[in-house]
């Protein structure tokens, strides 16, 4: 099983930057593939980043235009979501998911998720 743990949500005004973290715990921790998802409310769950379980490689939503980096540090079994040019639409909430899985997963068939943490983004 793996537990996640994440951070670094917070309040920024548009065209500025948060990097988001979630640090991965547990036996399997260290073979799973990470994603990024958010949630407004109203909405469904969307699709951010992903990751796979060696960080080797990558994929992103059409909507991050090359605004977000998503990177895995695999000795802290830590997922960052570097947030740059950040939009009053990406106000929502951030969730951090693992899975064991050898590619990216980019849908909801995650096994763990996290608690969420908060991103606004003011006009």
């Amino acid at each position: 099983q793996v537990q996640l743990v994440e951070s670094g949500g917070g309040l920024v005004r548009a065209g500025g930057s948060l990097r988001l973290s979630c640090t991965a715990t547990g036996r399997t921790a260290s073979t799973s593939g990470m994603g990024w998802f958010r949630q407004v409310p109203g909405k469904e769950r969307e699709f951010v980043a992903a990751v796979n379980y060696n960080g080797g490689s990558i994929e992103y939503a059409d909507f991050v235009q090359d605004r977000f980096i998503i990177s895995k540090d695999n000795a802290k079994n830590t997922v960052y979501l570097q947030m740059d040019s950040l939009k009053p639409e990406d106000s929502a909430v951030y969730y951090c998911a693992a899975v064991h899985s050898y590619v990216v997963v980019t849908n909801n068939g995650y096994d763990y998720w996290g608690q969420g943490t908060q991103v606004t983004v003011s006009s």
